[in-house]
């Protein structure tokens, strides 16, 4: 049976942690409501940028000067996937269910025979894909010094995708991340770079993937300039939804954290008023018996 100092130190111990997951719950209550204002408002922009595309691309169906960032370099040897995780843990299933979605796509294509490269946006994706796949691990973008997610920092893994596809070393690329739902449903999603996905649900959720219109300069010409652009848009949606998601996860995670600790304290201080009762009933026998030998 432990101690009543032992007890009583795990009781503290345990009380001081109630109180960081309780302050962690707030913090990221806080930074929820901004987070998902943002990522709900990157939705529309994205969604009418993808039906304006879907526009475009259909007077550019089967062209031979059509952009390569939307058909493609013609080979689908080899994929880059960009993994986009949090830097911090304390966040439930956050990244690991990303990690998971990213796995198996990497499974999928390693048994077709494809080579696979990953470019991991956040630590903790790539402190797990490693254990596995360092040898496919090209890179890394550090975002832990970023206190709140702009479009700048999109723009600039986006720029290294398009060079990356300028240079030849990948033929097809996927996004991965989690698409906000709710504070308690995220959902690991898989979106397609390059080539660019165009007319799918995006474009009819906008309306316009049937739209016939007469653009001035040609259609090639806007491509040509509005792919990189949507290109940038889409990635900077991932990380917004993923910013909301991460602060989701952590809220419900440090709530259930929480009520854990306050089930602990309850049964812990049951045990140590237990342990307190029967020593002190000991030591009134121990008096007693004394007493009578006496």
């Amino acid at each position: 049976m432990p101690s009543l100092k032992s007890l009583r130190i795990r009781i503290n111990s345990v009380k001081s942690t109630q109180k960081i997951t309780k302050a962690m719950k707030m913090v990221a209550a806080s930074k929820l409501r901004r987070a998902q204002e943002a990522a709900e408002a990157a939705r529309p922009y994205a969604e009418r940028m993808a039906g304006m595309l879907a526009s475009l691309a259909a007077g550019q169906a089967g062209a031979e000067n059509a952009p390569r960032l939307l058909v493609g370099s013609g080979k689908d040897d080899v994929h880059l996937l960009v993994v986009a995780t949090a830097e911090r843990g304390l966040c439930g299933a956050f990244n690991s269910s990303i990690v998971k979605l990213a796995r198996r796509r990497i499974e999928e294509l390693s048994a077709q025979g494809k080579k696979v490269k990953i470019l991991c946006v956040g630590k903790k994706g790539r402190d797990q894909l490693r254990r596995d796949h360092a040898d496919k691990i090209v890179d890394t973008v550090d975002l832990s010094k970023v206190r709140r997610i702009g479009f700048s920092e999109a723009q600039e893994i986006a720029d290294r995708v398009v060079a990356m596809f300028e240079a030849g070393e990948f033929d097809v690329a996927t996004i991965f991340f989690n698409n906000f739902k709710s504070v308690i449903s995220q959902i690991p999603t898989g979106t397609q770079l390059i080539p660019a996905q165009v007319g799918g649900e995006d474009g009819a959720a906008a309306g316009m993937g049937d739209a016939v219109y007469e653009y001035e300069p040609e259609e090639g010409v806007i491509l040509e300039k509005l792919l990189p652009r949507n290109l940038s848009v889409q990635v900077y949606r991932a990380l917004l939804e993923n910013a909301a998601s991460e602060q989701g996860a952590r809220m419900s995670a440090m709530d259930n954290a929480t009520r854990n600790a306050g089930e602990m304290i309850k049964k812990l201080t049951t045990v140590y008023n237990r342990t307190r009762q029967a020593q002190i009933t000991k030591e009134l026998i121990e008096i007693i018996s004394g007493a009578e030998a006496v």
